[in-house]
């Protein structure tokens, strides 16, 4: 069993969407082992999605990201984080296999529903980010 951490954006949360997707999540074969909502500072979403700083959308995602609550999570499964980017499916809903989270709940590209970490080490390094060891460790002990 391995991690990663997915976040449900504020737009799923905004449009009562996040129990569908966790209930998606679930039923998917995932194992919720740490949850929380936050709502992202500014500066903590540049933070989080710096490697996209030179980017022409990172400051709209930063906006987007922090216009309100999110739901970010430590999911456990075999191969969680090739598992998990099968199941949200392609970042634009349009291109998105039918029945993923994107194609089911997303609005469009840009307002996308779900995160997902795209390796192991940043699995590990965006887990780190939204939860403290203890966190963790109160959950898996």
């Amino acid at each position: 069993m391995t991690q990663t951490l997915a976040i449900i954006k504020p737009d799923a949360v905004g449009s009562g969407k996040a129990g569908r997707i966790l209930a998606h999540l679930e039923g998917s074969g995932f194992k919720v082992r740490c949850m929380k909502m936050t709502r992202l500072t500014a500066a903590q979403a540049r933070e989080f999605y710096s490697v996209h700083k030179e980017r022409p959308f990172f400051e709209p995602l930063v906006a987007f990201m922090t216009s309100g609550p999110c739901l970010p999570m430590v999911l456990e499964a075999d191969g969680a984080v090739a598992r998990l980017r099968e199941v949200i499916g392609s970042t634009d809903p349009a291109e998105a296999a039918d029945g993923t989270v994107r194609k089911l709940y997303a609005e469009n590209k840009e307002r996308n529903a779900i995160h997902a970490s795209d390796s192991d080490e940043n699995a590990s390094h965006e887990i780190a980010f939204f939860f403290s060891r203890q966190e963790l460790l109160s959950v898996f002990p």
